[in-house]
């Protein structure tokens, strides 16, 4: 089995469990690749054996073959080396080192555990479909997929502003509101489900057209095939507004023209026997808990 390790950011106050992951890899004889940027965090803090292998970009890893791609953090994390993997079809496993963890849900604490199911292969493999943005200027350095969700929001004035939306060519409405958020059902659990929107399974061949705070009552959350093309003009007080993928963000203008579809490919991820969609919904909302008391 060969591997990579991901992740963005060392944590003095996750070391133990770092450590003990490599420690276990080197123990099962497992050949692992170090993304470069995380191993230039790690090498004078954890002890990685003798001729670490390191890996940087996309197009390192269409000269060998990688059965998984591990990562370190949380959901942000997942969201990060989804612009790594892109479609090279290897999937994640995310071992989660930060609070929530919906989509990293091996607990650190199970890190041993964990590794001995995925080397046994005792693991079942989901994918996860995406969304795409189209855009009339270059942006997000021409990554523009993302897991969770699309977002316009207002950016340098308090007032709200106006989203015109169009769903396959013909007008939807005008969102007056902070603004708008396009999410996939993976995203749903998200920035969607705080501002009110739903939560889709993930195998939901679905997006959610959520509004931040609009201002009409009258307006709710929209679930739409995931085979339609959405559409959108932006009205504003300000020059500037605010468009994000997933955690990455950038300024637009009013001569923005955007348009969301679903992405081409969809990314794997991991997950150990015993653990499902219902199971993770259940113990990170503590449903079915009674918290009366």
């Amino acid at each position: 089995m060969q591997v990579i390790i991901y992740s963005t950011l060392f944590k003095e106050k996750d070391k133990e469990y770092i450590q003990e992951l490599f420690d276990e890899l080197i123990k099962l004889e497992v050949s692992f690749y170090v993304y470069k940027p995380y191993y230039e965090q790690l090498v004078d803090k954890i002890s990685m054996g003798t001729d670490v292998k390191l890996i940087e970009k996309f197009e390192d890893l269409t000269a060998q073959k990688f059965d998984f791609v591990i990562t370190l953090g949380g959901d942000g994390t997942i969201l990060s080396v989804v612009n790594f993997v892109k479609n090279s079809g290897i999937p994640v496993f995310g071992i989660n080192l930060g609070r929530l963890g919906f989509l990293a849900n091996i607990e650190k604490v199970n890190i041993k555990l964990a590794l001995n199911a995925l080397n046994n292969r005792q693991i079942n493999i989901e994918e996860r479909g995406m969304l795409y943005l189209e855009s009339n200027l270059p942006m997000f350095d021409g990554n523009m997929i993302a897991l969770n969700d699309f977002t316009v929001l207002k950016r340098d004035t308090s007032s709200m502003i106006t989203i015109l939306t169009y769903l396959n060519g013909a007008y939807l409405n005008s969102y007056w509101a902070d603004g708008l958020i396009v999410s996939t059902p993976t995203g749903s659990t998200g920035y969607s489900l705080s501002c009110g929107g739903p939560i889709i399974f993930p195998n939901s061949d679905n997006f959610v057209i959520t509004p931040v705070a609009p201002h009409n009552l009258n307006v709710r959350p929209v679930i739409i095939p995931d085979s339609s093309v959405l559409s959108f003009e932006i009205i504003g007080r300000a020059e500037n507004f605010l468009c994000t993928l997933d955690s990455r963000f950038e300024t637009i203008t009013q001569h923005h023209q955007l348009a969301i579809r679903k992405n081409n490919y969809k990314i794997k991820l991991v997950q150990l026997h015993g653990v499902n969609f219902l199971n993770v919904l259940r113990g990170k909302l503590a449903w079915g808990n009674d918290l009366r008391n």
